[in-house]
This record gives C-alpha cells, sequence and structure tokens, in this order.
C-alpha cells in the first residue's frame, strides 16, 4: 500500500485517490505481477523439459529449486532487476530470461542455461501470464466481494420481503411490490452472472513463434509437442488451445470481460435505483458524526457510495468496450497493439473493484423508510385497478378494461373514492365485498413466495459468504 505522500502525484485515480481500495489487487493485475507470472512458467517450462527428456535429468535439489522460482520465492529484489535489465534489451521477456539466467549461472543448473525459454516465442510466456492474472484476480478478489454483495442482498430480501412498496414503471405508478423482492431480483440477478464467471475457462497456448510447433519439431522431432504442450497447459489450469497463430486467439478473455460488463451493468442498475428511492425518501442514510454532505447546504447527506460506483463502474465499462473490439484484431499472423491494450487489463478490474466496495457501503448505510413507503404506497389506490378489471374479466363482464381507466386513468384516488365506485358497480355483493378488502397493502401477489424462493436458490448455488 502506497502512502499518501507517494499517491498524491499519481495520475491514475486508482492508483492515487483510491489505491487503499484496490490494493488486494496490486500483486496480481500489476507489472509486478505479470512479471512474476513470466518467471513462474519460464522456471516450470524448463523443469518440463528435463521431465520430458529434452533437457538432461535434473536432481532433486535443482528441481526444488525451479519449483520455488515457480510458487512463491521470487523477491521484489528480481523483479526490479527485471526492469533494470528491459533498459537495455527493451523487450520485457527477454529481460525475463536474463534475469532467470542469472539467478541459475552460480547453480548447478548452470549447464542448462541455453534451454530456458527454448523454442518458444514471447507471447507462448506472456498469453499465460494474463490469463492467470485474470484467473487469480477474479477468483481471490472479486468473486469473494461480488459473492458478498449478493449475500448483502439476499439479507435485505429475507429482512424486507413482506414489506409492501409501490412499483414504477416508465416513472408512473404502476402495482405493489415489496422492498425485499425488488433486492431478490438483484441478487438472482448477480448471482447467475457471478456463477457464469467462476465457471469460465480460460485458454493458454504453448507452440512457437506462429503457432506451429516449427523450431521445436525441426529440433526435437521425436518429442510429441501437441501433447507436451496441452500437458504443460494443463498444469497452469488453463485449457490448451492448439490452433492458433503466433498469438493465442482472445476470445475467452472477451467473454470473461463480458461477463463483467454485464455484473457491471446489473450494479449500475441497482445504484440508480437506490439513488432514486434515496431521492424520495424511501430509503434513509445513516450520518456519520464529521463527515460533511455539501460545502454550503449543512442538512444534506448524499448518496456518494452508490454514485461513486455508477462512475467507477461506467468507466470500467468503457474501457471493456474497447477491449471486445481491439482484442480481436491483430494483423496477420500478430501485431504488438494487444499486447499494450491487455496491460490495461487491471485498470478495467480495479474500477470494477472499487465500484464492488462502493455499493456495499452504500447498502451498509441505508435503512428502508416504512412510514414513507406505505404513505407513498397509500396515495393513490388508483393501483388497484389492474386486480379489480382482470377479476371482472373472469366474471364475464363487458369491457371490464373500459370501466376501471373511467375512474382510474390520470386520476388520484383515495380509499373513499375506490369504496363509492365498488358501491356503483353492477356486480354480485360478495364481488364487491371481495373488492373493498383489497389495499395496496395486501395487494402484492406472490412477492413473498418469489422472494423466499430466489433466496433458497442463490443458498443453494453457495455462492455466498461473509468474506
Amino acid at each position: 500500500m502506497k502512502d499518501q505522500k507517494s499517491t498524491l502525484k499519481s495520475i491514475s485515480a486508482i492508483d492515487g485517490r483510491y489505491n487503499q481500495k484496490v490494493d488486494e489487487l496490486s500483486t496480481i493485475t500489476s507489472e509486478y505481477g505479470l512479471i512474476k507470472n513470466r518467471i513462474k512458467i519460464e522456471a516450470k517450462y524448463l523443469l518440463a523439459l528435463s521431465i520430458a527428456g529434452i533437457a538432461r535429468k535434473f536432481t532433486e535439489k535443482e528441481e526444488k529449486l525451479l519449483q520455488d522460482l515457480s510458487s512463491e520465492i521470487i523477491t521484489d529484489e528480481d523483479i526490479e532487476k527485471v526492469k533494470d535489465i528491459e533498459k537495455e534489451t527493451r523487450h520485457d521477456v527477454k529481460a525475463v530470461e536474463r534475469i532467470l539466467r542469472k539467478k541459475l549461472e552460480s547453480t548447478t543448473l548452470k549447464d542448462q542455461l541455453e534451454m530456458i525459454h527454448f523454442g518458444l516465442t514471447s507471447e507462448d510466456i506472456n498469453n499465460l501470464s494474463y490469463r492467470m492474472q485474470l484467473v487469480d484476480a477474479t477468483n481471490k478478489v472479486i468473486l469473494p466481494k461480488l459473492n458478498k454483495l449478493v449475500g448483502e442482498m439476499v439479507k435485505r430480501a429475507e429482512k424486507y420481503k413482506a414489506i409492501p412498496m409501490l412499483a414504477r414503471t416508465h416513472g408512473q405508478a404502476a402495482v405493489p411490490t415489496t422492498v425485499g423482492k425488488e433486492f431478490a431480483v438483484f441478487a438472482t440477478r448477480l448471482n447467475n452472472e457471478a456463477i457464469k464467471l467462476k465457471s469460465l475457462k480460460l485458454t493458454g497456448k504453448l507452440n512457437g513463434a506462429v503457432g506451429n510447433f516449427n523450431a521445436l519439431f525441426y529440433t526435437y522431432p521425436n518429442i510429441d509437442w501437441i501433447e507436451f504442450s496441452e500437458k504443460f497447459i494443463k498444469s497452469l489450469e488453463l485449457t490448451p488451445n492448439l490452433v492458433t497463430t503466433q498469438i493465442n486467439p482472445p476470445e475467452d478473455i472477451i467473454e470473461m470481460i463480458q461477463v463483467y460488463q454485464r455484473i457491471n451493468g446489473i450494479i449500475i442498475d441497482l445504484d440508480q435505483d437506490m439513488w432514486r428511492y434515496i431521492s424520495d425518501h424511501w430509503f434513509v442514510q445513516s450520518t456519520v458524526k464529521g463527515e460533511v454532505g455539501s460545502s454550503t447546504m449543512p442538512q444534506k447527506v448524499n448518496p456518494i457510495d452508490f454514485e461513486n460506483s455508477e462512475g467507477r463502474l461506467g468507466i470500467a465499462n468503457s474501457l471493456g468496450d474497447f477491449f471486445v473490439r481491439k482484442l480481436p484484431i491483430s494483423r496477420l499472423q500478430r501485431d504488438l497493439s494487444d499486447s499494450t491494450t491487455l496491460r490495461e487489463i487491471g485498470t478495467f478490474l480495479g474500477n470494477s473493484l472499487i465500484g464492488y466496495k462502493s455499493t456495499l457501503a452504500g447498502l451498509s448505510r441505508i435503512e428502508p423508510n416504512i412510514e414513507e413507503i406505505i404513505r407513498a404506497l397509500n396515495k393513490d389506490w388508483s393501483i388497484l385497478g389492474e386486480a379489480v378489471q382482470t377479476f371482472l374479466r373472469k366474471e364475464n363482464v363487458n369491457d371490464p378494461y373500459s370501466l376501471i381507466s373511467t375512474l382510474t386513468r390520470g386520476k388520484n384516488v383515495n380509499p373513499e373514492d375506490w369504496s363509492k365506485w365498488v358501491d356503483g358497480l353492477s356486480v354480485d355483493e360478495n364481488i364487491k365485498t371481495k373488492f373493498k378488502k383489497l389495499t395496496p397493502e395486501n395487494y402484492i401477489g406472490l412477492a413473498v413466495e418469489l422472494t423466499e424462493k430466489a433466496i433458497k436458490e442463490i443458498d443453494e448455488s453457495g455462492n455466498t459468504n461473509d468474506n
């Protein structure tokens, strides 16, 4: 985590103002994380060459050394040395190859230095490194936060499942719903996409300069390089992709980005709805001593967390749009524009993470203003017109829609107006009694049952947690 002084001059808001909110991503999706992955892959590759009989057989001590390099035994000093070497080479993967040579030249593996990065192209290392970044960031950082967000909405769905609330369509009064049911809708949508994100499998390629194993096959024609490649990529928990150019086609990354975009869109929808509910005083925000809502209006408590989330997720999705357009296009067998684009994966994920945290913060500070919600619900009983006209259809009353619209369309109907109108209907007294028992507060359909069903399904998916 950077100190305040070092972040004040950061150009990016992620590395500056919001640095602490993305700290858990910093060692994964940064240049530091990318270099670390490259070193791991190069070390694992050298070890795999020995196991396959291409490099000489390594001793247990030599194998342990490479296993350590391919796990977490990579120091910050190693990473910094790679960047120093890159200033000379102007090639990032070559710099990694050279630091690995330096680390091994004083060991018993000094006779195997020429087998480091043997027969590979830089993209064999990079395509795996970037995907490892995405997998680690998603599984270790993003999914736990999304699952927590789903869990928080499930708690509110359960707690408020029976509180009736006016629903609006086209911004106008529609029919009643419940507070909990609306939380259940967002929880279900988000959970469905989190399941997809969790189940996505990214691919990997290790097949040389233009994807044909040219140098590898020419040098060792008796080795089954296809099998070698498949086995190595699976060891990284990626799915082998054998038919490629120099680059691994990016449709798997694009698919993941698009799932993130849908998740972000759902949360933006939630942010905007909560903003409106707060504006209408249907939800109230807790105040914190010392906080200021306005530089001039001391009474204000602004929904800044939901606003911040909306902005950050919008930035992320805009960047995602560029990824989706750019990544499928690489001139002929390869150009470098995809590589410079992928360096912004951390920016995309960082903005997304800030958005998720901000929405969680916003939710933690709100409670439904039940008195105001009920007042708004009972303000106009014309919302019961749907129930009556539908029931009268069942009773074979001629054109009940038009009959109801003469009372309700564009008019405000109070309980007394409603009772008088029901008394004037030419229907059986039992039906009138049924209509008079109907109120905006009890006309909620199966909202409670649907909420309970949604909660059960989400719980059974196993995606909610308290992390």
